[in-house]
């Protein structure tokens, strides 16, 4: 782009974005290949976006893995799928003071919401379907913090019974595009993940979806997904980045600099400026020493404490990070 068309995308960008629908698909794209030396034009754009429609307050989510491998699914980044070799605990449903304890241990992390997470494509068995349910009535109850389920494709009638026991929110990933997905899985289809968070959406559970990015996908991918998420009227986006665990196909690729890492979140604020964009797994290796910078790039909150198969960086250092940069962490 010359001086004239440079002037006139960040206005554009600067101007759909805070009118809260968003940049286009081509503007979109523009972000994710600009050069390294606008960064901080950039984030300057999307920081004023963030602070726009999120203030500076920051929400940080926990999760537990609570049931661990043996997973039907293929995805070829995942250490629990069926194609992984990687070296991980694997364990059924854990009990539901497990559960109960982990969101104990959440909500001293200031986190304001709790999610449990299981592997698999969907909950099979009915008493594991109430065993978790009445640990979300326990969570709510007791514990005074927002809950999450990430357990797969739901029915629409087994989310309306979770939402009875104290659910408040559906995880359910897209991963990437519909064109790139066909790469990373083949044991389902696109459209029953797509499906799932309509029927979340129907059933009235707020629902948050994202994606992994670093396993291969093009830039045009990273678009077609946000486009996708935008159809779907999504309510928070997590955005993960690939930690190349060993014994996984993807073992080994490293495909992501800092730098394309903060213009991918970046471009899910310009897109999607009203909603929640969440930075999940794979910030610290992926990130690194520019975690902080982030949330000038566009998130408004962060995963926190441990992921599902590793280690995630000490609670203690995010607290003070958020704290140095004179945000607030938001009650749950």
């Amino acid at each position: 782009m010359h001086d004239g068309e440079q002037e006139t995308f960040w206005g554009r960008i600067r101007r759909e974005a805070i009118s809260g629908a968003g940049i286009n698909e081509r503007d979109a794209l523009a972000v994710l290949k600009l050069p390294q030396r606008e960064l901080w034009r950039l984030l300057e754009v999307t920081d004023a976006v963030r602070r726009l429609f999120k203030g500076n307050v920051i929400r940080l989510c926990s999760i537990l893995n609570a049931k661990s491998g043996h997973c039907s699914e293929d995805c070829s980044f995942c250490a629990q799928s069926c194609r992984s070799h990687a070296a991980i605990d694997r364990y059924q449903l854990v009990d539901e003071e497990t559960m109960l304890s982990a969101a104990r241990d959440a909500r001293k992390l200031k986190a304001g919401e709790f999610s449990l997470v299981t592997s698999g494509f969907a909950v099979h068995k009915r008493a594991d379907l109430e065993r978790l349910g009445n640990a979300l009535d326990r969570i709510k109850n007791q514990e005074k913090i927002d809950t999450c389920v990430s357990i797969g494709a739901l029915s629409p009638e087994d989310t309306a019974y979770l939402l009875s026991r104290g659910l408040s929110n559906v995880h359910h990933n897209l991963e990437t595009s519909r064109s790139f997905f066909p790469s990373m899985c083949t044991t389902h289809s696109y459209e029953d993940d797509v499906m799932a968070v309509r029927d979340a959406k129907q059933a009235g559970a707020r629902v948050c979806s994202g994606g992994i990015f670093g396993i291969g996908e093009s830039p045009a991918d990273r678009v077609e997904l946000a486009q996708t998420l935008r159809e779907l009227d999504v309510d928070s986006v997590p955005v993960n980045f690939l930690n190349p665990i060993p014994g996984t196909p993807l073992e080994g690729k490293r495909e992501l600099s800092p730098f394309e890492c903060l213009k991918i979140i970046a471009m899910f604020r310009l897109f999607l400026p009203k909603k929640e964009v969440i930075v999940c797994g794979g910030r610290k290796e992926n990130l690194r020493d520019l975690q902080s910078l982030a949330f000038s790039a566009g998130a408004n909150g962060l995963l926190i404490g441990n992921y599902l198969t590793t280690l995630g960086r000490p609670p203690e250092s995010d607290l003070q990070m958020i704290e140095d940069l004179g945000l607030e962490v938001q009650a749950s």
